[in-house]
């Protein structure tokens, strides 16, 4: 692998966002929306309760599920912008391999992730006073595991646009959504009926939402669920890398990858 091929990847893509506001206000904008959004309901029910904090709760659990959101969005965009100019086969026609490409796109998911973040720690600290050092070094892993699983995700995503074609994009944007339910961003996975919570025992993200909570409560976060689920996490990026990586060669043994031609548009 060569750095400076994965660097062209990740610098083609800077300046596609530097040239556009358009590409720039997504970065910072939505992330906004929704914690200025929340933070006013959170600020709300907590006048209702008297007492109960749940800018800490909920406002905690939209900041992270936002982020990993971000994070894959972060890398599916980077390569829907190949799919979307007809460019993904041009980059395959140069001494560019798949890996380089794909932590080329995961950069760009880190750089693009890591605004969002920011912007969202800065909003809700500064305007709704939302603290995480009640959660201590414990974010840190936290972070880590969405980070992994959003990344997974954007690579599997990535991966089935590259085998059904532009259109299935619209496939993939529900797909936070669906999971949502099943990991408990805003309630424990106890609620939930049985057979949802084996989903949920599967999740990555679940263990995260749950020892959120835990410590909230004053509760401790158990190690093993916090190693389950980096165990987890990884296991899904090499899935989702080993998915990508055979839809790539069954696209380049089938044809299937002219369809990302720009001379399809004649």
């Amino acid at each position: 692998m060569r750095v400076h091929r994965t660097a062209a990847i990740v610098l083609r893509q800077l300046y596609l966002i530097r040239g556009s506001l358009s590409r720039v206000l997504p970065l910072f904008a939505w992330v906004t929306v929704d914690m200025v959004l929340w933070g006013f309901i959170t600020k709300y029910l907590d006048m209702l309760t008297h007492g109960f904090n749940f800018v800490q709760i909920l406002l905690g659990a939209v900041l992270l599920w936002d982020f990993f959101v971000r994070v894959m969005q972060g890398v599916t965009i980077a390569f829907f912008e190949d799919v979307w100019s007809r460019n993904f086969l041009n980059i395959f026609a140069s001494p560019l391999s798949l890996w380089e490409y794909l932590a080329g796109l995961i950069i760009t998911g880190i750089g693009t992730s890591s605004v969002g973040l920011l912007v969202m720690l800065a909003v809700a600290t500064m305007v709704f006073g939302l603290s995480f050092f009640i959660y201590g070094l414990l974010l840190l892993p936290f972070l880590l595991v969405l980070f992994m699983f959003g990344m997974a995700l954007g690579i599997f995503a990535s991966g089935v646009v590259l085998r059904f074609g532009p259109a299935s994009e619209w496939f993939i944007w529900p797909v936070p959504a669906l999971i949502s339910p099943f990991v408990g961003v805003f309630y424990p996975i106890s609620t939930l009926p049985q057979w949802m919570q084996y989903f949920s025992y599967v999740l990555p993200p679940t263990y995260v939402f749950e020892g959120m909570r835990a410590i909230l409560a004053g509760g401790e976060v158990r190690s093993g669920a916090l190693l389950w689920s980096g165990f987890l996490a990884v296991l899904y990026v090499l899935g989702a890398c080993r998915f990508f990586v055979s839809i790539y060669k069954h696209a380049v043994r089938t044809g299937l990858i002219t369809r990302y031609s720009a001379e399809t548009l004649a």
